[in-house]
């Protein structure tokens, strides 16, 4: 077709995973060229004139320790853009720095999306990355994209089901024939997480500490079932009560016990989909099994914990932080997948 022919002259599209925590570029044929932070610093005294200081990396390092003049922003939240210009800004930046052919015709660039996103959401995606330099937008949605990067069957006529644990939102599809047949998105996901474990050791150990210190604990101890052998960090703050600075050692069971009720909450949105797969597509989830995707796979045992709540197998892919950003690149360069794409705009 001349759609598939025409794709091929563009040797430079562009495949975005904008996550709420990270945004991932890779470009066609390519490996991942950027995985940062999606975080940008700017100066506040000049906010609407958006003179960006620093992005990605840098700028995370900026969160907490600014002074009064700078601000590190998240401008996604939640799996949706809370701040339409200064994410203009961020996409710009990572297209400037992955398409360096300054020359070459603006590329084609394919956004990876929550399944729940509004149509005014996904205008403001497609805005965002139109007003960043793309000659043409297209979204594809998360819960695909994961499954496309986790190497799941979903082209055969058979059901495959997979779970996608971000920053702002989890993403639950059930796949088969190349489209989802059932899919739900909750926005309760890896900064719930941070969230809760902040409300948790203020609660029990009057100590205040900041989001990167969260999301530290989450990484290094977090699960969601009990360890045969408890983990153990030592984390400082500000004692709320006194002021002063000081320091405690939480343990993986404080963490458990500090995220179970988003655990639980993802856990109850799993079984709400099951509940309403096809007689015949259920049959081929008791055999395949679920696959877990994003960072939120990651956490301790939470495999396990699935897998006891809904009685399935439960496995996580292979490089769950990655899954989404390859399985968009896959998408962009397999043009049946993209002329269904196309179509359902």
């Amino acid at each position: 077709m001349f759609l598939s022919k025409f794709a091929g002259w563009f040797s430079h599209d562009i495949a975005i995973d904008l996550g709420t925590a990270n945004t991932i570029v890779m470009i066609k044929g390519h490996e991942i060229l950027i995985n940062e932070p999606s975080i940008v610093a700017v100066k506040v005294d000049q906010y609407r004139d958006g003179e960006i200081l620093a992005v990605g990396k840098e700028a995370k390092e900026m969160i907490g320790k600014t002074p009064d003049n700078i601000r590190a922003i998240r401008p996604l939240r939640d799996g949706v853009i809370a701040d339409f210009e200064i994410t203009e800004k961020m996409i710009r930046h990572f297209i400037e720095r992955a398409h360096k052919r300054k020359s070459f015709v603006r590329p084609r660039i394919m956004v990876c999306v929550p399944y729940g996103l509004t149509s005014v959401e996904r205008k403001a995606v497609k805005e965002s990355a139109m007003s960043a330099g793309a000659r043409e937008v297209f979204l594809i949605e998360e819960p695909l994209a994961a499954a496309i990067g986790a190497g799941l069957p979903i082209k055969e006529p058979q059901g495959s089901l997979v779970v996608d644990i971000g920053g702002g939102t989890t993403e639950i599809g059930v796949l088969s024939l190349s489209g989802l047949v059932i899919s739900k998105s909750i926005r309760v996901a890896g900064d719930k997480l941070d969230v809760a474990i902040m409300d948790y050791v203020r609660k029990k150990f009057n100590l205040l500490i900041g989001d990167r210190t969260a999301e530290e604990i989450k990484i290094e101890i977090g699960c969601a079932a009990p360890l045969e052998k408890p983990l153990v960090k030592l984390i400082k703050g500000r004692d709320q009560v006194s002021g002063l600075l000081n320091s405690i050692e939480l343990t993986s069971e404080d963490i458990r016990e500090a995220i179970k009720d988003q655990i639980k909450e993802m856990g109850n949105a799993l079984r709400s989909v099951l509940e309403q797969v096809p007689p015949d597509l259920a049959g081929d989830l008791v055999e395949n099994g679920i696959v877990l995707t994003g960072g939120g796979a990651l956490i301790r045992n939470l495999d396990r914990y699935f897998s006891d709540i809904v009685k399935l197998p439960v496995y996580v892919g292979d490089e769950p932080l990655l899954s989404v950003a390859k399985g968009t690149g896959m998408a962009m360069e397999d043009s049946e997948m993209l002329e269904k794409i196309i179509a359902r705009s």
